[in-house]
């Protein structure tokens, strides 16, 4: 039974992942870490998410915005740190609790229609922002989702972008992890295990990145992001356990 879990999981997130640009650590992160101790959850869906992102690097590079890419990357340095500072030294309820809070709000006021102009000081603090949400609970997404959507930033563009971000905030903290937690053989073995699945959800999931229009992107990007927020608004309230 697990193992059909798992196999669920990991294709539906790899589906949204490639159609989306978003929604890997999002999905897979809360069910995987029903089935693995956190370490290997995490170091999982660390694998698979670079997998993924790699995987597609022919196919988005044409959408890559490289000069918002770089700043990402450049925000996104000093982001990790304060990352892990934030995840030893702040109860990491609260610290979940006020990031659920901060998503809801700002997904209800993108939904009303709030939207902001894009520029280089805001590229560089949605990096920032990214990178210590990765460091401190695992989800990198929510910061780009969030600014790229109130920036109306094309479809196309905005997969492309983040799955080049991915490669390297998926890699560093990847690397952080091994570090300092360590890794074992369940962790490899579980995702290469995983790869076929992952493989059809590339495939399913660049199918339906071409069916999918503007607005029907930016619904699946609000249901993301109110899912995220709402998981961790419970999860940070104990209400899980």
């Amino acid at each position: 039974m697990e193992a059909v879990a798992f196999i669920i999981i990991i294709l539906i997130a790899s589906i949204l992942q490639t159609s989306t640009g978003f929604g890997f650590s999002i999905l897979a992160t809360p069910f995987l870490l029903l089935l693995f101790k956190p370490t290997e959850a995490i170091q999982i869906n660390l694998l698979l998410s670079l997998f993924i992102s790699g995987a597609l690097m022919r196919k988005i590079k044409k959408d890559i915005d490289y000069s918002i890419l770089k700043r990402l990357i450049a925000g996104s340095i000093p982001g990790l740190p304060i990352g892990i500072v934030a995840f030893v030294l702040i109860d990491i309820h609260k610290l979940k609790l006020g990031v659920s809070l901060i998503i809801l709000v700002l997904t209800i006021m993108l939904i009303l229609k709030f939207r902001m102009a894009q520029n280089e000081k805001r590229d560089l603090l949605a990096g920032g922002l990214s990178g210590s949400l990765t460091t401190s609970i695992g989800m990198p997404g929510p910061p780009l989702l969030l600014y790229f959507s109130g920036t109306d930033t094309r479809k196309e563009k905005l997969r492309g972008t983040t799955l080049a971000f991915y490669l390297f905030i998926y890699f560093t903290s990847l690397i952080i992890q091994m570090f300092f937690a360590g890794t074992n053989k369940t962790i490899w073995i579980s995702s290469v295990w995983a790869l076929p699945f992952v493989l059809i959800g590339l495939y399913l999931g660049q199918l339906l990145f071409k069916w999918v229009n503007q607005h029907m992107f930016r619904l699946f990007t609000y249901l993301i992001l109110l899912f995220t927020g709402i998981y961790l608004l419970i999860e940070s309230l104990g209400f899980d356990k």
